[in-house]
C-alpha cells in the first residue's frame, strides 16, 4: 500500500471512529496517553490536527518532547492505524480557525474541561510513519514519510 493510500485509509478511519489515542512523553520519560479527536485538513494531508488547552499537561510535554504516537481503531479491531510523528503547538490564527471549524462538532468533552476559549491550543502532528493493520486478513503495512523542505 502506498503512502497516499495509507493516508486515505487513516482519514477514512478517523472520519468513522472520530477519536484516537495520543501518546506523549513527560519530562521524567513517562508515557501519557489520552483520547483525542483529531482532523486532517485537506490542504495539509501530511499532518494531523487536534485541540487542547494550554492548561493541560500535554502542551509542555509536546514542547519538551516533540515525538508522539497516535493509534486509531475500529471498535471490532478490524482496522488499526498507528501514526508516529513530531508534534508542535500552532501559533497561526488562520490555521487555528480552520482546525477549529473542522473539529468543532467533536469538542463537547473538551469544552467541559476547558471553559476559556483563549486557553485553546492547536496541536499539529507532522506524520513521519504510518502503519496499517488488518488483523483478520493478516495485512500489516508500514511506510515512512520522506520530507523535502523547500
Amino acid at each position: 500500500m502506498e503512502y497516499d493510500e495509507m493516508l486515505s485509509a487513516m482519514g477514512a478511519l478517523i472520519d468513522e471512529v472520530k477519536f484516537g489515542i495520543l501518546a506523549t512523553i513527560d519530562a521524567d520519560g513517562v508515557v501519557w496517553q489520552r483520547w483525542m479527536s483529531p482532523v486532517i485538513i485537506p490542504r495539509m494531508p501530511g499532518s494531523l490536527f487536534c485541540v487542547s488547552s494550554v492548561q493541560f499537561r500535554k502542551i509542555p510535554q509536546i514542547e519538551a518532547h516533540a515525538k508522539v504516537s497516535w493509534i486509531f481503531q475500529t471498535p471490532s479491531l478490524e482496522r488499526i492505524v498507528t501514526l508516529r510523528g513530531a508534534a508542535s503547538i500552532i501559533h497561526d490564527p488562520m490555521l487555528s480557525a480552520e482546525v477549529l471549524e473542522a473539529i468543532g462538532p467533536r469538542l463537547r468533552v473538551f469544552w467541559k474541561y476547558s471553559d476559556n476559549p483563549s486557553d485553546m491550543a492547536v496541536i499539529e502532528t507532522r506524520i513521519e510513519e504510518l502503519e496499517y493493520f488488518v488483523p483478520l486478513r493478516g495485512i500489516k503495512e508500514k511506510t515512512k514519510v520522506v520530507r523535502h523542505e523547500i
